[in-house]
């Protein structure tokens, strides 16, 4: 008996051990989903955005945007929602994914959502921008118009291809803005952060989806996006040596992942690591409309390829 009990109690402490050292996902008090983080001052922040609908709907419900931060990538503190489709005139409709950076000490926070039927459009998703001197806000409209609508690109014939902006300021201190659902559009954007600088671009990467991500590593540049994958969605990605192309289709990064239809990359160095963000469904409650962000290793090849990312549980380690 002694030594049943002995084994019991181990098997109670992995039990435990498992639970408390179980990061992913990283948010379980709310819903949150396309993580975007930035590096400000030694500190990670994650900008997401808000899933609230009930475990009956059918579609999304995305009331507002967060922003979480960390300087251990273990602790998330909740910024509160600080940003919603209400601050901006113009629009109607949910939160959809989002991306904030930083540029000559001011946060421009690239959102998409709706645009309400007017004088100036008929509808559709549109791009906004909001500003704020600090990461945390207060934001505000930043132009009191929209960025994009959706009469400006009509390569899809079909209302919501304008959402999910991806925005990368390069080395030369240009900055572009990707975005797109069924194509991927691309344009240039003045040292203003809150006007066009010239024509937009339309490409359709393989198997390209939505929830584009632009960046660059060593010289290349980096085009990761949710794909067609097996529906449910997969990350797949393609390289380019110039940033106008053309882009070198790369492979498979992320697999399907758990209880949800949808994924979306957020990818960030910190602290001598690569990140990996995504959502999943993977709470108690959750779903394909009730997601959840986590965060895993990511590891380069020495040719600069990707290596697939393995999700887990357990998610990374705490740092100093």
């Amino acid at each position: 008996m002694k030594n049943i009990s002995k084994i019991l109690l181990v098997i109670i402490s992995c039990f435990f051990t498992i639970n408390i050292e179980a990061q992913n996902p990283i948010i379980k008090d709310i819903f949150t989903a396309d993580p975007a983080p930035l590096v400000h001052k030694g500190i990670l922040y994650l900008y997401t955005g808000h899933d609230v609908a009930t475990t009956e709907d059918t579609n999304y419900k995305m009331a507002d945007w967060h922003v979480f931060s960390t300087t251990n990538m273990k602790d998330w503190k909740d910024h509160g929602a600080v940003l919603s489709p209400n601050t901006f005139s113009w629009a109607t409709g949910d939160a959809y994914a989002a991306q904030c950076i930083e540029r000559d000490g001011k946060f421009y926070w690239f959102v998409s959502t709706f645009h309400k039927k007017d004088e100036v459009s008929q509808g559709g998703a549109a791009i906004g921008v909001a500003v704020s001197d600090s990461p945390t806000g207060p934001f505000k409209d930043a132009i009191g118009k929209a960025l994009i609508i959706n009469e400006m690109t009509t390569d899809m014939k079909y209302g919501w291809d304008d959402i999910d902006p991806t925005v990368f300021v390069d080395g030369d201190g240009q900055a572009y803005m990707f975005w797109g659902n069924g194509s991927c559009k691309w344009v240039k954007l003045k040292k203003n952060m809150i006007e066009l600088d010239g024509a937009i671009t339309t490409f359709k990467p393989k198997n390209y989806i939505e929830g584009s991500w632009v960046y660059k590593r060593k010289g290349l540049y980096y085009l990761v996006y949710a794909s067609e994958g097996t529906k449910p969605e997969m990350i797949e990605y393609c390289t380019a040596k110039n940033i106008a192309g053309p882009w070198t289709y790369q492979g498979i990064i992320q697999e399907n992942v758990h209880n949800s239809f949808t994924t979306h990359p957020g990818i960030i160095d910190y602290k001598g690591k690569s990140y990996f963000f995504y959502h999943n469904g993977s709470l108690s409650t959750g779903g394909s409309y009730r997601r959840s962000i986590c965060v895993d290793y990511m590891h380069y090849n020495k040719d600069g390829t990707i290596q697939k990312i393995i999700q887990t549980a357990e998610g990374v380690n705490r740092i100093k």
